[in-house]
């Protein structure tokens, strides 16, 4: 990773001087910035760390719409977002939905006709599928070899994140194996706890969160796991139990749904006994996901199932709110063994896809400004930008390591950055590392270990006709039958309504169809 400082120094370089430009543009233009001034850098600018050149262009004006995960986010004068726009040489407009209402706007926007040039959309929804085949948004599989970061994209994960081996959107890249089980190591020690290497070790934690008084206080204010509307720590906690991820092998060598297997039944049952026993907040089905992780900062939760990498920010909020020190605050560990070992939920490879809307794109000029863009996004020097900021306001280099600056307690430093980070694909040269702290060490640790439990998808890469038509009516139905299930609304006659009701309303023909495709997958 050496030579990584050098870049960071060029960048914060080209920084000030966009940031003299743009001041300069101001004060002749009355305050607007889209007169033609620095243009970013070659489309290889990642690699070689150097400037811009100049261009005549004139600012490509751009709207993106991304996940959000805070309430407090970048506004037009964020310097995290003028040091993009100068570096692209555009004009952006970003629309922020929050995380939890995301599918609900998607769905609404694509709907609605009126698309942003650029949106992260869900390679799987079935909203997306039907609006990319009736030609709402470009092919982009033929451009991608012209551009030096956009052809170094995984063939594998441009497999699974295509619809009908068409390129409909650039996917995000995930590390594969990027879950954990997240701890508050204080309460950890202070009750002589051991990490979990079975699921009833992590029962048996959750229960001491609860019931032995972990922070001390006399109080009955603590409890094991907490948990949003966000569905993702059920997905993660299933297959624990040997619960497929999605679809699965039966006997025979069909595909099975998830839903309908042995295995997640076991795993609803132990989650009924979470929520029965108070290990988990009795409010879970309706919590936003945008304070997720407030519980347990606060005290209140001690355990966190999510992507591993979640215990770093964790600890950083927990850092500012209760002293700085060199031990963390937290533990991240990989999943309990279960009945069938030690398992784990992987990501796909990506989280979503970065779309282009013909409706904003009109023609393949503008398309090819627009991945001009996108391409830049993965030099090092976006990479780095989006991640962690401004150099010398929001991160600091120590010799080849990222150490970053902004702490979860100044709102206004934070909000600069917040989210921006979404729209990268991390496709092509890789950017510095985070310094070898502590916490940063035991989550590179469970993610690379990760990569030998995971449990793959046999059905990621196939596309349903049946799902594109009726998927979200039967997601919502197998969703909202686990909520009421764990809840205790239902019982297993409950469960077992709500499979048939699934199969009645298009499910038999889903399985008949991904079956079907993938039996000619095969051959």
């Amino acid at each position: 990773m050496k030579g990584y400082g050098k870049r960071g120094s060029n960048l914060a370089a080209l920084l000030l001087a966009a940031a003299m430009l743009l001041s300069l543009l101001s004060a002749c233009a009355g305050g607007k910035t889209d007169d033609p001034g620095g243009e970013p850098a070659a489309q290889n600018g990642g690699s070689s760390g150097q400037p811009p050149e100049q261009s005549k262009e004139e600012p490509l004006d751009l709207t993106i719409m991304v996940p959000a995960f805070n309430t407090e986010l970048p506004g037009e004068d964020s310097p995290v977002l003028k040091a993009l726009e100068a570096y692209t040489n555009t004009n952006i407009t970003m629309q922020f939905v929050p995380n939890s209402s995301y599918p609900d706007k998607m769905n609404i926007t694509l709907a609605s006709g009126q698309l942003p040039h650029i949106m992260v959309a869900d390679r799987a929804s079935a909203s997306f599928i039907n609006a990319a085949r009736n030609g709402a948004f470009w092919e982009l599989g033929p451009y991608l070899k012209d551009y030096p970061n956009l052809s170094q994209a995984n063939p594998i994960v441009l497999n699974n994140s295509s619809i009908d081996g068409k390129t409909y959107g650039i996917y995000r890249g995930r590390v594969l194996g990027r879950m954990g089980v997240t701890l508050n190591a204080d309460w950890m020690k202070k009750l002589g706890l051991e990490p979990p290497k079975t699921i009833d070790e992590f029962y048996n934690i959750l229960k001491a969160f609860k019931e032995d008084d972990p922070d001390g206080n006399g109080k009955d204010d603590t409890y094991g796991i907490v948990v949003t509307k966000y569905a993702g720590p059920w997905d993660i906690m299933q297959v624990w139990f040997g619960a497929p991820n999605k679809w699965g092998e039966g006997a025979d060598g069909r595909l099975v749904p998830t839903h309908m297997t042995p295995e997640y039944k076991e795993a609803l049952k132990f989650f009924r006994k979470l929520y029965e026993e108070g290990l988990v907040n009795e409010d879970f089905a309706v919590m936003d996901s945008a304070v997720w992780n407030d519980p347990f900062v606060n005290g209140q939760a001690g355990a966190f199932v999510d992507v591993a990498d979640n215990a770093r920010r964790l600890d950083g909020a927990m850092q500012e709110k209760y002293g700085k020190r060199d031990e963390p605050y937290t533990a991240v560990y990989q999943a309990p063994a279960g009945p069938k070992g030690q398992r784990d939920m992987p990501t796909s490879g990506y989280s979503g896809v970065l779309a282009v809307s013909k409706s904003a794109v009109k023609n393949e000029e503008q398309l090819k400004r627009v991945l001009d863009f996108l391409d830049k996004l993965n030099d090092v020097e976006m990479q780095t930008l989006l991640s962690y900021g401004v150099e010398g306001r929001h991160y600091e280099m120590n010799g080849d390591y990222i150490k970053v600056l902004t702490t979860p307690d100044n709102v206004g430093l934070v909000s600069e950055l917040e989210s921006m980070n979404q729209m990268l694909m991390f496709i092509g040269p890789e950017m510095p590392t985070l310094e070898p702290t502590a916490i940063n060490t035991m989550v590179d640790e469970v993610q690379k270990a990760n990569e030998a439990i995971v449990v793959a998808n046999p059905a990621e890469p196939l596309i349903s006709e049946v799902y594109a038509q009726k998927g979200q009516q039967l997601d919502n139905i197998v969703a909202d039958a686990r909520i009421k299930y764990i809840v205790g609304q239902i019982d297993d006659q409950g469960l077992l309504d709500a499979e048939n009701l699934w199969l009645k309303s298009g499910g038999q023909e889903y399985i008949d169809e991904i079956n079907k495709l993938y039996e000619a997958a095969k051959q």
